[in-house]
């Protein structure tokens, strides 16, 4: 159990749907808050006490207005949770094309696949949208050869479900980043806990860490906003040939970053989606 304190933010949307509520995670994604859950009429969202900045999640979340819903928001101090049993009871296993399987330690008695993850993060930080999770990782089953003896690299890698695949898939090397330094660190520990940590370096910061011409693969799955902002930087470190995998956002949304990677030098290859999450796959 974790002592530290946290503070509940209950964030009202009206009209409130599912499509709505991850709209909304997407915006305040940078923020520093831990886990989300949904709580119709409230996307509920859960920060260490120290880190939470009404006034910086006002400005965020002013970014959603004209988007055909309106929100609203309070905080409260929560009292003392046990993180590991909130995070037990939202997590299922996951099963990749019959290939790769995404569980918890206290996950017992599942059918061995190809490739087996074990997920244990410190706090209630999940896996993310499972459908980008799958996409992404179903877009590495996809790509093995391109996989194997290269060097990639996991952007925003929350607790390192695509780097430890790549390294179980034989990469020579991978990099995860992350801008949450308690994601970074429980992808620091979910590399040795797979046994892939002497390949896996991970690491805090955004796409400024990122070196020039270094990478055969990188995997970013983040968000809409993100993926635009860095789309140059990605072109930039990505070896001639190299593959870029993106997910985060909606298929509305592919013309938008088709265009920007394109004007980056990034040609469009293919697309995978689920419920209307996209995962797009470019070559330089």
């Amino acid at each position: 159990m974790n002592s530290q304190e946290y503070i509940e933010v209950a964030i009202k949307i009206a009209p409130f749907s599912e499509e709505n509520a991850e709209i909304v995670t997407a915006e305040i994604s940078e923020l520093p808050f831990e886990s989300f859950t949904m709580d119709d009429p409230y996307l509920k969202c859960y920060i260490q006490k120290e880190l939470y900045d009404a006034h910086e999640l006002k400005i965020v979340l002013s970014g959603v207005e004209g988007m055909g819903f309106d929100v609203d928001f309070n905080a409260n101090l929560m009292p003392a949770v046990n993180w590991n049993a909130v995070w037990e009871s939202q997590f299922t296993p996951i099963v990749v094309d019959g290939k790769c399987t995404i569980k918890a330690s206290f996950h017992e008695g599942l059918k061995k696949t190809r490739f087996n993850i074990t997920i244990d993060p410190k706090m209630a930080f999940g896996t993310g949208h499972h459908q980008t999770t799958y996409m992404m990782c179903r877009a590495l089953l996809q790509n093995e050869e391109e996989v194997k003896d290269k060097v990639v690299l996991d952007m925003g890698c929350g607790t390192a479900v695509l780097a430890i695949l790549a390294a179980k898939m034989k990469a020579a090397k991978v990099y995860g980043i992350d801008i949450d330094a308690v994601a970074a660190i429980s992808a620091y520990d979910n590399a040795r806990l797979n046994r892939v940590g002497t390949r896996i370096e991970t690491c805090c910061g955004d796409a400024s860490l990122l070196q020039r011409n270094t990478y055969d693969v990188i995997l970013a799955n983040i968000n809409r906003n993100i993926l635009l902002q860095d789309m140059g930087t990605y072109a930039h470190s990505l070896h001639k040939g190299g593959l870029l995998f993106i997910s985060g956002f909606y298929v509305e949304d592919m013309p938008m970053l088709i265009g920007t990677a394109a004007a980056s030098g990034l040609e469009y290859v293919s697309h995978d989606s689920i419920d209307n999450w996209c995962c797009i796959k470019f070559r330089k």
